[in-house]
């Protein structure tokens, strides 16, 4: 049973997760960062805004500098940090967890193995986040999606476990959960979910749904989601859905078959996105390192060592080196992605 859950990061999946975890009746703290939203949930508690209500969670917030205070350990830890700050998130938090206690990346990208170097393969369990989020002033998140399902839970070796099942349980009281045993088939979904909206919007500053419904945009994220997946299938992943379509959907359409088919199904898709922006273009807007290495980064990276062309990815991330830290969004950002196609 997880009575105890400690949270590093209390950003918008952060806080989305430890706010409604709290509300549920955990005891859980949330160890952040970022001054002013510590001080900002400690005097106003934790304000939650979905698209049905909004709530506000009398949440336990400490600044790193805190934690050594913590006297009773942990039974669960999330990872809620960007990409970049994985391994010294989780070495933070190990010695304040009950002995075997589970870790989970609640992260962009695919961070599992980071956790795992860090905390041991046998105590990392993978959860993928699916639910739209957002985080643009302290104290306060905002959930900005109406998916169906909000998280897949599922350990690193493809077993159905206790442990997998109890936390499938307690992610259902964040958002409609369940249990997978295809964890790196399902982090391939995600990351192609990522690498082709994040991207974009960073580099645009269209949000969520205007990056699959703008013909020009949505035929790069075409591009960019056919070569991550033809990676995929390369390496032996099972690729789940993605927004709803087969993954082999988007290479036939990036080929120039099926393409009116698989429009229909991300601007169908969209309707479910809502007004959000992506994390990635969260992070462009406030001037700070993004995660694209790990994102389309992680993608050419493989390309690379299985021998898959993946030109897209590469010209998006050398577009994000070249603009550098601080940079402002504008769709003429990606007009050399939009010549190839």
């Amino acid at each position: 049973m997880f009575k105890r859950i400690g949270i590093v990061g209390a950003g918008a999946i952060g806080g989305n997760i430890g706010g409604m975890l709290t509300l549920a009746g955990y005891d859980v703290t949330l160890v952040d960062m970022w001054p002013e939203n510590v001080e900002a949930i400690r005097h106003n508690g934790l304000k939650i805004t979905r698209p049905q209500d909004e709530l506000t969670a009398p949440a336990r917030a400490i600044h790193i500098h805190e934690l050594q205070y913590i006297e009773q350990p942990f039974d669960v830890a999330f990872i809620a940090v960007k990409s970049y700050d994985t391994e010294w998130a989780t070495a933070l938090i190990l010695p304040y967890l009950t002995p075997g206690a589970p870790v989970l990346s609640v992260q962009n990208a695919i961070n599992d193995d980071r956790v795992a170097a860090v905390a041991g393969r046998e105590r990392t369990v993978g959860c993928i986040t699916t639910i739209g989020a957002g985080c643009y002033e302290p104290g306060h998140v905002v959930r900005t999606d109406s998916y169906p399902l909000g998280f897949k839970i599922g350990e690193l070796d493809g077993s159905e476990t206790e442990r997998a099942q109890e936390i499938t349980a307690l992610m259902g009281h964040v958002a409609d959960a369940k249990l997978t045993t295809n964890l790196w088939g399902e982090r391939w979904s995600k990351l192609g979910v990522n690498c082709m909206t994040n991207s974009l919007a960073g580099l645009t500053g269209y949000g969520t749904a205007q990056v699959r419904t703008i013909p020009e945009v949505r035929r790069v994220a075409v591009q960019i989601g056919a070569e991550t997946f033809r990676v995929a299938a390369k390496l032996g992943m099972e690729v789940g859905l993605v927004y709803g379509a087969e993954s082999s959907l988007y290479i036939d359409a990036a080929e120039g078959r099926r393409v009116e088919e698989l429009e229909l199904v991300m601007m169908g898709q969209a309707n479910g996105a809502g007004n959000g922006k992506p994390s990635l273009l969260q992070d462009v807007l406030k001037g700070r390192r993004t995660e694209i290495d790990y994102l389309n980064g992680y993608v050419a990276e493989k390309g690379r060592e299985t021998g898959i062309p993946t030109p897209f990815n590469n010209c998006v991330v050398e577009i994000f080196h070249r603009l550098g830290i601080g940079f402002k969004p504008d769709p003429r950002h990606i007009e050399p992605l939009v010549a190839m196609v």
